[in-house]
């Protein structure tokens, strides 16, 4: 190790064990008291008052840095006290004018007695940190001024019980191991994940299973809020009002950015945007379970997070009590894309507007049962997108749906009514358009901020009904990717199209070009997959193993040979997650207890989308993971049979293929579809 990689632990050593010291022996907090800077800020009104006009300008500034300070400390007492155990994330040394200071940024304020930590939700000198590189001259107007200067110092730590665990900036990494310090190269050391990941260091180029032996110090990486690149920071730190629509590449910190943004607000407001004031729709329930954990993590509790579908059906139970409670298992594509075009919406707009009704939910349900039996409308609506046979079996279902409603409205007996999953949303648009503000227990919906996770798979529709349960400022963050649209039904063809359908607009629309969680080979093979030419590939920062395809016989000889390749992969790395992601149950059944049967460690067999987000090896459906990553995916059977050449499958496979951070593997026992051989060729 160098002379200046010695240097530079000794450094953060030192500052390290005099933050914990003053943290111990102030333990109520180490920043000047309330008091203490009022009376300051008194005695400096008087000067003020008395003052030439020359020095009004440096008492002025003075007086705003006091109020700064002063606002600092009434929102550090509010919130937990600094963690000696972990007191900052980051380290800042400034140069103004001949004199350099150190800034460290944290999740809480601590000024004063030496201590000069920040919380990098609401210092706006944190911006400097996400904005320039050591070595960068800036330029920033912080707390009403212009400050001009330069980074000499940026830095990320890892303190972990209060011991100096892990230092980066952009030229060098170090790590420690019990006691002992090592250097590792930058570019094994990248963030691995736009969604929280952990990153492990290090690559291998053979066909075996795992990514080195380096990868188990790397998880001692820095908090997530020192990876944030400056495009994110920017997009966490936008203007609280109207929509902000981020769309970026699998891993390039989409959720991240929404997650974070959700932190930013609660701290630049905490009275408008407090957590009980806020709501985060993700697509399944193992990201609904994710952001509940991280969350609060982030000093946010109290965030409502849901599902469409469970926060939509508890809606359409509470205010249609007349209507049936059954719902149909497997609608037609064509009735599900019927009930959630865009058209559907207007044409019912147009009806209310239009038409004389009470406003009750009665007459509500009659607008939706209009425009989802208006069939000469609906064929123009969709016309070229069905065929014939299509649409007489899409007519047949509504008909006959309908005809079931009205004799449950008629109460004659044994009545066997239902809804679509998909009449949720136009449901709950008519009550908005007929009646008024959607209500829950009485009292009216509404959000002054409203998150939504893969935007893409929702209908215009849905996201008009959760725009209208936003407060009259419509702050919305909306984070999606193309490449990711899985839902055959929802309705997106494109970004314009999309952002035309629900009102917003293209200025709204920002892109995160930079995928941080999976190599250059799993990116390069993920996007080929899609044969797209309008797109570029996105830029990635790691290279890896190429991606793999193994073809066995039979599905045993399969099992045998991954349950000895899993063995030897958790022996060296414990701390690893794998995914096998099959196209249905029956294979994840099968697969799932081979690898059991050989005593494969921490199988788990995911149903529901309950996941554990432990080390191990969790074998479920395809369809069940958009969102999550693993640092190592095996994507199994996709076959002709299951993988025909259509733009879903297509889709479905790069989805599968983005989850996996370090390490891709492809096994077939039939012929693989022609998707991956044209890639893999």
């Amino acid at each position: 190790m160098d002379e200046e990689s010695i240097a530079i632990i000794k450094e953060e050593e030192r500052l390290l064990d005099k933050t914990i010291q003053v943290i111990n022996e102030y333990p109520e907090g180490a920043g000047r008291s309330p008091q203490k800077i009022h009376n300051e800020m008194l005695i400096l009104r008087d000067e003020i008052i008395g003052a030439k006009g020359e020095d009004l300008p440096a008492l002025y500034e003075q007086m705003n840095h006091l109020n700064h300070i002063m606002d600092q400390i009434e929102r550090s007492q509010k919130k937990e006290e600094v963690n000696p155990d972990s007191p900052y994330f980051a380290h800042l040394r400034l140069s103004e004018d001949g004199v350099e200071r150190d800034v460290f940024l944290g999740k809480c304020t601590m000024l004063d007695h030496g201590l000069n930590i920040v919380d990098w939700r609401h210092a706006p000198i944190s911006k400097i940190f996400y904005r320039y590189q050591e070595g960068e001259e800036y330029e920033e107007k912080i707390a009403g001024r212009d400050r001009e200067g330069e980074v000499t110092v940026r830095r990320t730590l890892f303190i972990q019980g209060g011991d100096l665990r892990r230092i980066s900036n952009s030229y060098i990494v170090l790590v420690k191991n019990n006691q002992d310090w090592r250097q590792l190269s930058e570019e094994s050391m990248m963030l691995a994940g736009g969604e929280g990941s952990t990153l492990r260091a290090g690559s291998t180029m053979t066909s075996a299973l795992g990514a080195g032996a380096q990868l188990r110090s790397s998880k001692l990486l820095p908090d997530i809020a020192a990876l944030i690149d400056e495009h994110q920071f920017d997009l966490i730190s936008a203007q609280t009002d109207g929509a902000i629509v981020i769309r970026g590449s699998a891993g390039s910190g989409k959720t991240t950015v929404a997650l974070h943004r959700l932190a930013y607000l609660t701290f630049q407001d905490p009275k408008r945007f407090h957590p009980r004031n806020m709501m985060f729709i993700v697509w399944g329930k193992a990201m609904r379970d994710y952001v509940r954990n991280v969350l609060p993590s982030l000093g946010v509790s109290g965030v409502f997070v849901t599902t469409w579908s469970k926060w939509s059906r508890t809606l359409v139970r509470n205010l249609f009590q007349q209507l049936p409670r059954k719902i149909s298992d497997f609608p037609p594509d064509l009735v599900s894309r019927i009930k959630l075009h865009p058209k559907t919406e207007m044409r019912l707009r147009a009806r209310i507007e239009t038409t004389r009704g009470l406003a009750s939910t009665y007459q509500a349900v009659q607008d939706w049962l209009h425009v989802i039996t208006d069939f000469e409308a609906i064929r123009d609506d969709l016309e070229g997108q069905f065929s014939k046979e299509e649409f007489k079996q899409a007519e047949r279902w509504i008909r006959n749906q309908n005809e079931q409603l009205l004799a449950l409205f008629d109460e004659e007996p044994e009545t066997e009514a239902f809804l679509d999953p998909e009449d949720d949303a136009l449901l709950l648009r008519s009550y908005q358009l007929r009646v008024g503000k959607l209500k829950h227990r009485g009292d009216e919906i509404c959000f002054t901020h409203i998150a939504i996770d893969e935007v893409q798979d929702f209908s215009p529709v849905e996201i008009l009904v959760l725009m209208e349960i936003c407060d009259e400022y419509r702050s919305l963050t909306l984070a999606g990717d193309t490449r990711q649209h899985i839902s055959q039904d929802a309705g997106f063809a494109s970004w314009s199209s999309f952002l035309d359908d629900v009102g917003l607009q293209s200025s709204a629309l920002q892109t995160l070009d930079v995928s941080y969680r999976s190599t250059h080979p799993i990116t390069r093979f993920a996007v080929a997959i899609l044969q797209e030419n309008d797109e570029p590939l996105p830029t990635t920062l790691r290279d890896g193993p190429t991606v793999e395809l193994f073809q066995f016989s039979e599905h045993g000889a399969c099992s045998i040979f991954l349950a000895e390749e899993l063995q030897s992969l958790l022996a060296n790395e414990p701390l690893a997650n794998v995914a096998l992601l099959t196209p249905n149950e029956d294979l994840t059944d099968t697969y799932a207890q081979g690898l059991k049967d050989a005593d494969v460690p921490n199988v788990r067999r995911i149903r529901d989308q309950v996941f554990s987000f432990t080390p191990g090896v969790d074998v479920v459906e395809v369809d069940q993971v958009k969102g999550l990553e693993f640092d190592y995916v095996i994507i199994v059977e996709p076959s002709a049979r299951f993988y025909p050449d259509t733009d879903h499958h297509r889709r479905l496979l790069h989805v599968a293929a983005t989850r996996a951070v370090h390490q891709l593997w492809i096994t077939c026992v039939s012929t693989p579809s022609s998707i991956i051989r044209e890639v893999l060729e």
